[in-house]
């Protein structure tokens, strides 16, 4: 156990994927679950083709990788049974834009978001954050938690309407803290 502490009382419920929205700039978005909705062969290469566009300048903690090498590796490494991954793809142009990623961390698991620059601030971090929180919860994960730099207020604010809640550690970043519950998300799902 990591000694995080978590809410007592579970956030959501949250949507399952797939799903389609429209942004705020008024572009369809599906968001598509890696291996249900998405064959992993080809969220490989959609999120290669994102990840090379990348700016570097917004990369946090030496992720995503630069380089297409690199990019291939640590995609490998998140696109596995045991991480739970989302990608928002735009209708228009069959494109990834955006991708979460929960990553098994004991009983616990990490989230890391990215949405391409292009279309950063347009509603697409949250649809995906929750929308993998959802597909998080109906596969057994209870408990997530994200690390995120104190300076990134729309990335906290984000978090934070989603129910995160902050572990306040006095470092450079803040630790947040969410619980799941899989039988609300599941049941809300089927029933709406």
């Amino acid at each position: 156990m990591s000694g995080r502490e978590y809410p007592d009382e579970p956030a959501g419920p949250f949507p399952t994927p797939p799903r389609e929205f429209v942004d705020s700039e008024e572009r369809s978005i599906q968001i598509l679950g890696v291996g249900a909705d998405l064959d992993h062969d080809r969220a490989t290469e959609m999120l290669v083709e994102m990840y090379d566009a990348f700016d570097p300048a917004d990369r946090a903690q030496g992720i995503p990788p630069t380089g297409e090498s690199a990019i291939r590796d640590w995609i490998e490494r998140v696109l596995t049974e045991d991480c739970r991954n989302v990608v928002a793809v735009t209708r228009e142009s069959d494109a990834a834009v955006g991708h979460v990623t929960l990553v098994p961390d004991g009983e616990e698991h990490e989230l890391a978001i990215f949405v391409l620059q292009s279309h950063q601030g347009a509603g697409i971090g949250t649809e995906l954050v929750r929308t993998a929180l959802g597909h998080g919860a109906v596969h057994e994960v209870d408990r997530v938690w994200l690390t995120v730099e104190r300076w990134n207020a729309r990335a906290v604010a984000l978090y934070q309407k989603t129910g995160f809640e902050t572990n306040d550690g006095g470092s450079f970043e803040l630790e947040m803290c969410l619980r799941l519950d899989e039988d609300e998300t599941a049941q809300t799902e089927r029933t709406g």
